[in-house]
């Protein structure tokens, strides 16, 4: 079962960026582990793999023996996400994404700096694998959040996602009781 986090990535790929199928947690064939979502635009022919962490009072923060493990942690996934898409969406054009609500960018003299962190995994996949890795942290997260809150304030009918029917009840909230004031 997804995250919440997990499903907010799923909903932004099938609103915003219009894909039909969302898979969460998908196991990947041919290599132990899974791919928090993967959603697939058919019509597009684009595919869009996601690994989500959603670490509020820490931050984007893997361990590993007490020292950081973000760097290793993620070009692990990326590798094995990056050889499941081009075996299993050869024509497709990809689309790698970390989404994460919280990277902080600690002071210069910081151990552990998480936005270094995911810019060093993004440049290391770009050199290795000539793959692009889109960040949706900090602001770019919240983009995306009122996003898919701005859709959800438009529409009327009950939508499923349990994220969006929330976004969707305060949206409609806020207008009714800007109708009562007037």
């Amino acid at each position: 079962m997804q995250n919440i986090g997990e499903e907010i990535a799923g909903e932004y790929l099938k609103f915003i960026k219009g894909c039909e199928f969302i898979q969460y947690n998908l196991n990947t064939p041919d290599a132990q582990g899974e791919i928090d979502v993967v959603g697939v635009n058919s019509k597009d022919r684009a595919v869009y793999i996601c690994e989500v962490a959603i670490h509020l009072a820490t931050g984007l923060r893997y361990t590993r023996n007490g020292a950081s493990d973000n760097v290793d942690r993620f070009l692990n996934k990326f590798r094995k996400n990056i050889a499941y898409a081009e075996k299993y969406f050869p024509k497709h054009q990809k689309h790698f994404m970390i989404w994460s609500p919280i990277v902080k960018t600690p002071g210069i003299k910081a151990m552990h700096n998480q936005m270094n962190d995911v810019l060093q995994v993004q440049s290391i996949i770009k050199q290795e694998l000539s793959c692009e890795l889109e960040l949706i942290v900090n602001e770019h997260y919240q983009k995306a959040i009122d996003q898919l809150r701005a859709i959800a304030g438009k529409e009327t009918k009950e939508l499923k996602s349990p994220v969006l029917r929330m976004m969707q009840i305060e949206e409609q909230l806020k207008k009714h009781l800007r109708n009562m004031k007037s």
